[in-house]
């Protein structure tokens, strides 16, 4: 099987993510107590709380959710509140109780029922969903499953056969690629966890731009995730890399080195080295510091090449 290699035009990022303003960001002084990173198990989604009470790392809350009140994992305190938006920001209940705890657990088993039964309504419906999880939430008869289908799908009677069976309110989910990738986890071709199941849930949009930029290959089986989208690895470094490119020429740009025209063949943007071409098949390596622009154009500091 021949290695796809991709442009701009091959893969898409498949949530749109909003323009943040500064705005959307709390503001300290509006958060009464410690502010504290939270989790649900269920879809691996995070949220944060803030609270007078002492929480330790590991232990439970009742806490509001986007879906509705829910039992939510302590991940800890938070020390950085600038990259915290408003949206995240969810209400805190009470401590979890040992009571509490106890019915999640009949719930994690009633969720693995719910989930067969949901698949064998789904296979005899004849619908092209691929059925993700199923979460019960806290303190209300109600279910969400979730699901990822290339269409919209139109799942009524399935919602019937549902509510028929288990007796609660019924609500169906589909979420994109990236977002199964981040529920189910993985390992991705690091060998490590997937990033956005392990490190965080908070997609980031990834270009194909980023890969260029890092000079990275554009073999789809090597800058590809298991979701089939763009690693989002890629925008780690992003910054980095962008913010050292804008003091440095671009390939291609002529640089005068002791009388001769040298050309910029490659940029090595973790070593700081540029890599140049003579007129006469010349080639080295020098700093990126050797190098300096004034009105002639970019030149070499002919003292900080060493002999």
């Amino acid at each position: 099987m021949h290695p796809h290699y991709i442009n701009d035009d091959d893969l898409h990022i498949e949530d749109e993510v909003p323009v943040i303003q500064d705005n959307d960001f709390i503001d300290r002084s509006n958060i009464s107590g410690t502010l504290y990173r939270i989790k649900v198990d269920a879809n691996n989604e995070t949220y944060f709380i803030a609270t007078q009470e002492q929480l330790a790392s590991g232990s439970f809350v009742i806490a509001q959710t986007k879906y509705g009140k829910d039992i939510c994992k302590v991940l800890g305190a938070v020390q950085n509140l600038s990259k915290v938006l408003r949206t995240e920001l969810m209400t805190f209940e009470r401590k979890a109780t040992d009571a509490d705890l106890e019915k999640r657990k009949h719930d994690i088993e009633k969720e693995k029922q719910a989930f067969e039964i949901c698949k064998q309504k789904i296979q005899i419906h004849g619908l092209a969903m691929d059925l993700i999880g199923a979460h019960y939430l806290f303190d209300e008869p109600k279910i969400i499953f979730f699901f990822s289908a290339e269409t919209r799908i139109d799942f009524r009677e399935l919602v019937k056969d549902l509510v028929a069976i288990l007796k609660v309110r019924i609500e169906l989910r589909q979420i994109g690629v990236r977002d199964k990738a981040r529920m189910i986890g993985g390992c991705g071709i690091c060998g490590r966890i997937l990033c956005c199941h392990a490190i965080t849930d908070k997609l980031m949009p990834v270009s194909i731009k980023m890969a260029k930029d890092q000079n990275l290959s554009l073999n789809s089986l090597k800058i590809s995730g298991p979701c089939g989208r763009l690693l989002c690895c890629l925008s780690y470094e992003f910054d980095y890399y962008s913010e050292v490119r804008k003091s440095l020429p671009q390939e291609g740009t002529r640089v005068n080195f002791e009388n001769q025209v040298f050309k910029v063949v490659e940029i090595n943007i973790p070593a700081l080295k540029i890599h140049l071409s003579g007129e006469e098949g010349q080639h080295m390596w020098i700093d990126a510091n050797a190098l300096y622009e004034n009105e002639n154009g970019w030149n070499v500091r002919t003292e900080s090449i060493k002999t």
